[in-house]
């Protein structure tokens, strides 16, 4: 199951990292909406709000389908028919949405079937491992990332260099209290079974009876992304066929530091040694990117060309280099003598 995220992006770098072409092929950022209730954070659960994509249209019915927005949603679903007056009355989790079930499920059928979808953003998201002592190793799974071609830095380039965001296929809706007041948006992600490569970190199974969801459904490239949200051009049925397993993600064990949903600092996301001692401490590596995610928060100076890697966007492609790069995680937590982040080998 998805049951942790981090999206550390602060509001005006998370709508650069999800620049797109609309249908005329003009170049855009998505429009944020409420956008002074995104917190960026690196340990996200659910019941917290995170940031998502959607259509224009489903919020301006005369909007070009094609163009999206970035909204801050609470994570887990509450369906439009829910008749109570406090949506945590839901007496069953809506987090995480099985692909297998989606179109029969009443949470998510009638959301699903009126195009209500969007793309939930994440710099990566968190899995555990069961092991043998008992115990469980957490993992941070991501998109590889590539270093970007350019050999300096563009003072005002709106082109985004940063993060390949995890974009991961979800379902909301909107949720109006009987006795009126604030609409509540809400979200789920979808599941899918666990690609080859993370299957032997989590897998779907059943225990007792109760399902166990695998990984998101990750969509992979602006042309699924522009599948899945352009609901007014791409019907259901069509855009289901997007749901799949990928190959393409990579992840690294860190630390039981992420265990608590209190810690939320770029120790989180920090590769570690399996076997070694786990001592969670700000290395200098980390320094650096708290200060520079302080910096692009406050609105201060770029630094340097020196100071801060870049990598190209999924959303607007760049011929991509041959080879990738070591983690990017790996490089600005100060892991580089360790090795790089791989796909698990059987």
């Amino acid at each position: 199951m998805c049951g942790r995220t981090a999206c550390s992006l602060a509001a005006d770098n998370l709508r650069r990292a999800c620049a797109y072409r609309d249908r005329r092929g003009q170049r855009r950022q998505p429009d944020w909406v409420r956008q002074e209730r995104y917190q960026p954070s690196y340990n996200k659960g659910p019941q917290s709000s995170g940031p998502v994509l959607l259509s224009r249209r489903h919020l301006h019915q005369d909007a070009d389908s094609s163009e999206r927005v970035l909204m801050d949603m609470r994570w887990g679903l509450v369906p439009s028919w829910f008749k109570q007056d406090n949506p945590s009355k839901l007496q069953f989790n809506t987090s995480n949405c099985r692909s297998d079930t989606m179109l029969s499920k009443s949470s998510y059928k009638g959301a699903l079937l009126k195009g209500k979808r969007c793309v939930v953003l994440a710099d990566g998201f968190y899995e555990w491992q069961q092991q043998q002592s008992g115990g469980k190793q957490p993992y941070f799974i991501y998109f590889p990332q590539t270093k970007d071609t350019m050999d300096k830095e563009m003072e005002g380039d709106e082109e985004w260099k940063g993060w390949r965001l995890l974009t991961m296929a979800g379902i909301f809706d909107c949720w109006e209290p009987p006795g009126g007041g604030e609409m509540l948006y809400t979200y789920t992600i979808i599941t899918v079974d666990a690609s080859k490569d993370v299957s032997f970190i989590h897998h779907r199974q059943v225990r007792a009876g109760k399902g166990v969801a695998g990984m998101p459904a990750i969509l992979d490239g602006d042309e699924a992304i522009r599948k899945w949200l352009d609901f007014a051009e791409v019907p259901t049925q069509e855009a289901v066929k997007l749901i799949q397993p990928t190959e393409n993600i990579v992840f690294h064990p860190v630390s039981t530091f992420v265990n608590n949903i209190r810690n939320n600092t770029p120790e989180c996301v920090a590769r570690i040694e399996l076997g070694a001692k786990q001592e969670v401490k700000a290395t200098p590596g980390s320094k650096v990117m708290l200060g520079w995610l302080k910096s692009s928060q406050e609105g201060s100076p770029q630094k340097k060309e020196n100071d801060l890697p870049k990598w190209t966007s999924q959303f607007i492609h760049s011929p991509s280099p041959k080879k990738t790069s070591a983690s990017v995680l790996q490089q600005w937590l100060g892991k580089q003598g360790q090795p790089a982040a791989k796909k698990h080998k059987a």
